[in-house]
């Protein structure tokens, strides 16, 4: 596994910071807000591509593909994987991103402006099209299987990982590196965001603004990342001596079809997603220990996401720890589902349920257990990891804990 995140840029780092509570959210004084302070964001902290790929290669890639190749070269080593194993027609790459490079396109509709068409970058469509965090992997490792970019809004990372997951059983694949990126911190997308009254307020403590699930909580706080995962047959990565960190058992995708940004409001197409993957997965509501919720901290999504929660489990939905990992690293938007399916493989691993940070003031109606503030032991075998996007994009997938 691989990851890129707020909180640090390595697994280990992510696995820390979540564990402890802690925040990856800062104030960055290089994009005013709406309100005139400055923003707020989940930025990768003292990034440098340049020095992490030479200046040469790192000027051909927008941010959101540097994420990706770092989180990629993590997951790769990692999972201990050869060139040989993976220069293969048998090996492939599942990354989308949500936005693409967005921040290449902004600086060269600058150049053009200023300093006329001759000077825009020769390289500013490949830098820019979504798909191109998927090329680059492929590239960089020589993977000659099949190559898909998903671009399901904020649903992305479990997009991927849930179609590697079936290429891999239907024996499409005896590797994929499967997950999301995004690079979308500019001024245009946060005052976009800010304008549709979807951002947290950006007044006070930046580490308190994401509060998913709480009463005071004002909306989503965008955030920027990559999270990639190595993806294999069981019997593939035992005859080559690997380890396996946990399975993907299950998934489930479906539609709202309901509106282009917001949730439909009684979580009918998530709850139908998660039915769905705890089905595949052959799971009973009893067999689910931990839900890693989307939870970004918006008023409709997390009242919606309850509702589905209680629509699936019932009863025991009051029993299932439920964590919001956004409430730490922010918004990662197409980054989101990836990361979080590390964190949720970390807590199958580790029998630890990362907390919700800043709920402090609970809401009547988000009555469950949301593991608030401290992280809590648990004996878990299963879970599930929830992702939608806008268009009403739900994905969800099923991980178990290895057990030989």
């Amino acid at each position: 596994m691989g990851a890129v995140s707020p909180l640090g840029c390595s697994v280990p780092a992510l696995w820390e910071g979540l564990s402890a509570g802690r925040s990856g959210i800062r104030r960055i004084d290089a994009f005013p807000s709406e309100t005139g302070r400055d923003a707020i964001a989940g930025i990768i902290p003292e990034w440098d591509g340049e020095a992490r790929f030479g200046r040469k290669e790192a000027r051909k890639m927008d941010r959101f593909v540097q994420f990706a190749l770092a989180a990629a070269e993590e997951a790769v080593r990692q999972a201990g994987l050869s060139a040989e194993q993976l220069s293969s027609e048998r090996a492939g790459v599942y990354v989308g991103s949500g936005i693409g490079g967005i921040g290449t396109l902004i600086e060269q509709a600058r150049i053009l402006e200023e300093r006329g068409p001759g000077r825009v970058s020769p390289t500013l469509v490949p830098m820019m099209i979504a798909n191109m965090a998927a090329a680059m992997i492929s590239i960089r490792y020589g993977t000659l299987g099949p190559s898909l970019a998903p671009v399901t809004a904020c649903s992305i990372g479990n997009t991927a990982i849930g179609e590697a997951f079936r290429l891999i059983r239907f024996g499409g694949a005896d590797i994929v590196l499967a997950g999301g990126a995004e690079a979308a911190l500019t001024p245009v997308a946060l005052a976009s965001f800010g304008n549709a009254t979807a951002l947290a307020s950006p007044e006070g403590d930046p580490a308190a603004a994401s509060r998913p699930f709480d009463a005071l909580r004002t909306g989503f706080v965008m955030a920027e990342g990559a999270g990639i995962v190595v993806m294999e047959p069981l019997e593939h990565a035992l005859a080559r001596g690997a380890e396996p960190l946990a399975e993907v058992i299950g998934y489930g995708a479906t539609s709202d079809a309901y509106h282009i940004v917001a949730t439909e409001p009684a979580g009918r197409g998530a709850a139908a997603a998660m039915r769905l993957a705890m089905a595949e997965a052959g799971l009973a509501p009893d067999d689910i220990g931990v839900i890693s919720a989307h939870a970004t901290g918006t008023g409709v999504g997390d009242l919606s996401e309850t509702a589905a929660i209680k629509s699936v489990f019932g009863d025991d939905a009051y029993r299932i720890p439920v964590t919001a990992n956004k409430s730490m690293t922010g918004h990662m938007l197409g980054a989101a589902g990836g990361v979080e399916a590390i964190a949720l493989v970390q807590m199958l691993r580790e029998g630890l349920v990362t907390p919700t940070a800043n709920r402090t003031h609970p809401d009547p109606q988000c009555d469950l257990d949301y593991v608030p503030l401290h992280a809590r032991k648990a004996e878990l075998h299963a879970g599930l990891s929830n992702s939608f996007g806008f268009g009403g994009h739900n994905a969800v997938i099923a991980l178990s804990r290895y057990e030989e």
